[in-house]
């Protein structure tokens, strides 16, 4: 197939990109730093340099691509999560998932895309029994910087599974750990390897199944029973530079 993914230099499309090429699909990938562009080239991909922001140029560059599939994994933290930046980057990437998704959903639709597998967080969950299944509700009632968070989340789930005919896969990632990351250890629960998010990723395109999913490693948190039994979602795995 052929693959535009949205994030392609981020923490989840570094890994996510030698997965897509070894299973043998064609990458666009897009980036907003021209740096970037010829590490994508040198690894396979067919690099585009935009700004998902930039709603006429996205919509003429995925029409022009003709995708069998949109993977959105664009988000805007800063380097290494550093926690002296969060407060603001939370901002800015709610902004993303609402703004930046809209984008991409109305790229897609424009060009007839037929599939979109998107990146959600699942440490969102309302106050209730544990462990949280995909179908509990969102905190939608948080407050402060949480809310915020919350909101974002909330949009993006929305246009990625209610924007037909475009049929949509949300991936609930846990907190991330690994390369590329920043994180030195492993976080709060719920927590996920990057590596593993990205073979989520993978799977989720390859099995064609669609609705929310629960990607995480094991905890008393939220239950991954969904994952591992539609998709084959395996925690423990790693690319095999072990890097």
């Amino acid at each position: 197939m052929k693959i535009f993914l949205a994030g392609a230099t981020g923490a989840i499309g570094r890994r996510l990109v030698p997965l897509l090429l070894a299973a043998g699909h064609e990458v666009i990938g897009t980036t907003r730093a021209q740096s970037k562009a010829g590490a994508l080239r040198a690894a396979g991909v067919q690099p585009l340099v935009i700004d998902v922001f930039d709603a006429p140029a996205l919509s003429r560059e995925v029409k022009a691509a003709q995708p069998d599939i949109l993977v959105h994994q664009v988000t805007d933290l800063p380097p290494g999560l550093d926690p002296s930046r969060m407060a603001e980057a939370s901002q800015r990437n709610a902004h993303m998932r609402k703004e930046g998704t809209r984008n991409l959903v109305s790229a897609a639709l424009q060009a007839g895309v037929r599939r979109l597998v998107a990146q959600s967080i699942a440490w969102v969950y309302a106050p209730g029994s544990e462990p949280h299944g995909e179908d509990d509700p969102l905190d939608v009632r948080a407050e402060g910087g949480r809310a915020i968070t919350v909101d974002g989340v909330v949009t993006l789930e929305r246009l990625a599974l209610s924007s037909p005919p475009l049929v949509g896969t949300v991936l609930r990632y846990g907190h991330l750990y690994g390369p590329g990351t920043g994180a030195t250890s492993i976080p709060e629960s719920p927590s996920l390897h990057v590596d593993a998010a990205a073979s989520a990723a993978l799977l989720a395109i390859e099995k064609e199944c669609t609705g929310i999913y629960n990607i995480a490693d094991q905890n008393g948190y939220l239950s991954t029973a969904k994952a591992r039994r539609d998709l084959g979602f395996d925690a423990l795995f790693r690319l095999e530079d072990r890097a």
